[in-house]
């Protein structure tokens, strides 16, 4: 048999009998936990970076100072929000790109109201922030700011930080001031010298024309003090005045020293019945100090007008208005009125007066000022200048009554009510009246008096200096030495004629007396005529006298030894 014919067969017998299979179980190795242990954490790793991983953002800043990529982290209130992946140059070069990647949590916070800055140690004024960020480093915070923003990747840093934050109650005012003065971000806002709230900054209106609009905040519950009528100031550097109740020097605070400041209040005449509270953003006048503020609180406002003749040294916008030394108002303008067809120059003094200071409501209501003031006038008052300070000439305007002065018709100009004035008594008045009577001295001839003053004076010398008026001068002296010699014998038995020559005898050194002193007059004295007279009319008199004994004793020699009425 051929091989080819046993093959058919074997292949016919394999089909009839296939061989019986036989498995073996394989057994599962431990190596393999290891890594399907290790592929479960990577995909929970994964899955956990994945559920974390928040938007990739942009933030724009003009200097990257003090971050660095893969360190510098996002904040807000020191949880970390993110990390700051690369820092590029804008493609302008004008700016930095900080490319950073936020987690989850902070995607809810990514919104265009949301605010970015960098936190790093900062000096404003006297307030010193960021210190923490000397040893950890800086980081970027980040303000949410008020809900309801649109979902957004790219962002505009702050070069520091806002001033407000979105979370801090309270509320803003925008205050209007012609001038911002030393006030500048950040500075103060007080109330009754307690810090509330703070400046957030100012525009300037385009072109510089048209009032300054200065935004501020107060914190809560401070907000709830502003009202309507609530009046704000300025207290920023060292304010000194010197006025007529003497030199007062006010500092608010260091802190206002060296940024500005604001403070706010109610004025005095409204603290019991204010007005209700201001609303939010609303609008407020900036005064330039606390006593502006407290003039603006009067509601009676009555304008004045006077005119002068006299200098107005010293007198400005702003001066008071006073009567009997308390204040009433205030100048509000002084102007130089000229009238070339006259040929006439006076000084235009404004004011405003409110009566509130000194008359009540009702007062004001029943009482017109126009027929007040008139019957005030008619009792003499008068405008004039007064001088409120030596120390500096400032000047003020002062009401005073004049004693039975003329009655005068107040007359109007407009909404002014025009008020009769006369010279002042202070510093000017007291000019003024030297200058007058300069003038009048210098009217006076004064060479003409000189000259009947010498020639008075050479006649007085030349009849002083007469030998015949010496000599007549020294025999009464003789006379009288004489006379006393006389009396001194007689005394005894003269009786009541004795007690006639001491009289004599008086009459006599008095007579002396006169002469010696006309004699030593002579130095210009005025008075010399006038003595000179009365010497020699006593000299008259004591001769008269002596004729007069001297007929008696020829009548009756025997007087001098029994009396008068002697046997």
């Amino acid at each position: 048999m051929s091989d080819s014919d046993q093959q058919p067969a074997d292949r016919h017998d394999d089909q009839k009998s296939p061989p019986e299979a036989t498995t073996h179980r394989t057994r599962f190795s431990v190596i393999w936990i290891i890594p399907i242990v290790a592929l479960a954490i990577a995909a929970w790793l994964g899955w956990q970076g994945l559920s974390r991983r928040g938007p990739e953002v942009t933030i724009e800043f003009d200097t990257a100072d003090g971050l660095t990529a893969g360190q510098t982290q996002v904040k807000q209130k020191s949880v970390g929000l993110g990390t700051v992946q690369s820092v590029v140059l804008s493609k302008d070069l004008k700016q930095v790109e900080v490319h950073v990647q936020m987690n989850a949590q902070a995607a809810p916070l990514l919104t265009d109201h949301a605010k970015f800055w960098v936190v790093r140690p900062r000096l404003n004024g006297i307030n010193i922030s960021g210190l923490e960020t000397l040893l950890s480093g800086a980081f970027i915070a980040i303000d949410p700011g008020a809900p309801g923003g649109r979902p957004a990747t790219r962002f505009k840093g702050l070069e520091a930080p806002p001033d407000v934050r979105s979370d801090e109650p309270g509320r803003s005012y925008t205050l209007m001031t012609d001038s911002i003065g030393a006030i500048g971000q950040g500075a103060p806002v007080f109330f009754r010298n307690v810090v509330v709230g703070e400046v957030l900054g100012y525009t300037i209106p385009a072109g510089g024309i048209g009032l300054i609009p200065v935004k501020v905040f107060v914190r809560e519950p401070y907000d709830h003090d502003i009202r309507q009528d609530t009046r704000f100031w300025d207290v920023s550097g060292v304010q000194v005045e010197v006025g007529p109740s003497g030199f007062h020097l006010q500092i608010q605070s260091l802190q206002a020293v060296l940024s500005g400041g604001v403070a706010f209040g109610l004025p005095p005449q409204r603290r019991e019945n204010p007005a209700p509270e201001a609303t939010d953003n609303a609008n407020f006048k900036l005064f330039a100090s606390k006593g502006d503020a407290d003039l603006a609180g009067y509601r009676e406002q009555t304008k004045f007008v006077t005119y002068l003749r006299g200098s107005v040294q010293g007198l400005a916008v702003g001066s008071p208005v006073d009567m009997f030394g308390f204040q009433i108002g205030n100048v509000t303008g002084i102007q130089l009125a000229v009238d070339p067809r006259r040929g006439q120059a006076q000084v235009r003094v404004s004011m405003v007066v409110q009566p509130e200071r000194f008359l009540s409501e009702d007062q004001i209501t029943q009482n017109p000022p126009l027929t007040s003031v008139q019957a005030m006038v008619n009792n003499g008052m008068r405008a004039e200048t007064n001088t409120s300070s030596l120390l500096t000439g400032a000047s003020m305007m002062s009401m005073t009554f004049v004693p039975n002065a003329a009655p005068v018709k107040v007359t109007t100009e407009g909404d002014e009510i025009v008020l009769p004035s006369q010279s002042g008594t202070g510093l000017v008045g007291i000019e003024d009246a030297l200058s007058g009577l300069s003038t009048k001295l210098s009217s006076m001839p004064l060479d003409q008096i000189g000259q009947n003053l010498n020639s008075l004076l050479s006649h007085a010398d030349s009849t002083v200096n007469d030998p015949d008026l010496k000599q007549a001068l020294h025999e009464l002296n003789q006379s009288m030495q004489s006379v006393q010699h006389l009396v001194a014998q007689t005394n005894r038995g003269a009786g009541p004629l004795m007690q006639r020559l001491p009289e004599m005898s008086r009459q006599l050194q008095q007579t002396i007396a006169h002469a010696n002193e006309a004699l030593n007059s002579y130095s210009g004295d005025s008075n010399f005529h006038r003595d000179l007279d009365q010497a020699l009319e006593q000299l008259n008199e004591t001769a008269t006298s002596l004729r007069t004994l001297a007929d008696f004793l020829k009548r009756h020699p025997s007087s001098l030894l029994f009396g008068r009425n002697g046997p």
